[in-house]
């Protein structure tokens, strides 16, 4: 049954369908290809899709790269994992990511970029099912900072509200960055910020992909667990065993807009 959500001029707006948006391109400024990097014989982005399939609250899933001959190679990763990929802006990621959810028929974006290999199902769930409970206009498991591990981000909006912020976001951070307009006016919309457990907590721990020291870092990830099914508390149990591997990226910088 789709769920609704009250708007502010006492209209409804429907919830569903919730499909997760996967932003991705090989020009990546600060690692090239990363979205493509292998890990354990697949590319990184193939291992994004089929972990989010496993998320049991999202109606579909869509890859949104450019139209720049470079990304082939990501229309045909998409075509492997058996999910529709939409092709737009290099630099205007907002309205890539808003136009790939129209050409779904989306009513609610869930993002989860393409340097998230390690994206965990379960916390997917957990921030779609907040979302769902309170509507607000945006949710996120890193509200005005990480809390999870970083890599671990998750985000849910809903598309009439991104499509209010289209028209009036202009500067190009916003558009690069698609979200960045909530977080910058919280006074415009109202924010759900969704908090881990406590063991999971581990905002000085990156598992995401966005240098080769990251990378070396995941496949040693991929590499211990493959083909098993895994997941973030597994992650972590497996790293607090072998802090020697956490330690290969604990000094590369986090890129923040």
């Amino acid at each position: 049954m789709e769920r609704e959500a009250l708007v502010e001029d006492g209209a409804v707006q429907t919830l569903r369908p919730i499909w997760a948006v996967v932003p991705g391109r090989m020009g990546s400024s600060r690692y090239p290809g990363k979205t493509m990097a292998d890990l354990a014989g697949h590319p990184s982005l193939w291992h994004i899709v089929e972990r989010l399939k496993r998320a049991t609250l999202l109606d579909g899933i869509i890859v949104a790269t450019t139209v720049d001959p470079g990304d082939d190679a990501i229309r045909a990763c998409a075509t492997d994992t058996e999910v529709p990929c939409f092709s737009g802006s290099a630099e205007d990621v907002m309205d890539r990511t808003l136009r790939a959810a129209h050409s779904v028929g989306a009513a609610t974006i869930v993002t989860v970029t393409g340097d998230c290999p390690l994206v965990d199902p379960a916390v997917v769930d957990k921030v779609v099912a907040a979302y769902e409970q309170q509507a607000p206009d945006y949710a996120s498991n890193r509200l005005f900072g990480y809390k999870y591990p970083i890599g671990l981000d998750v985000e849910a909006y809903t598309v009439a509200t991104l499509e209010n912020v289209e028209q009036i976001a202009s500067e190009p951070r916003d558009r690069e960055h698609v979200t960045l307009y909530y977080y910058e006016h919280p006074d415009e919309f109202d924010l759900l910020g969704i908090e881990p457990e406590d063991h999971q907590r581990r905002p000085e721990l990156r598992l995401t992909l966005d240098t080769a020291a990251d990378l070396e870092l995941i496949r040693a990830i991929y590499d211990h667990f493959w083909p098993t099914t895994f997941g973030l508390d597994d992650v972590l149990a497996f790293l607090d065993e072998r802090p020697e591997l956490a330690a290969i990226n604990r000094d590369v910088n986090q890129v923040v807009p």
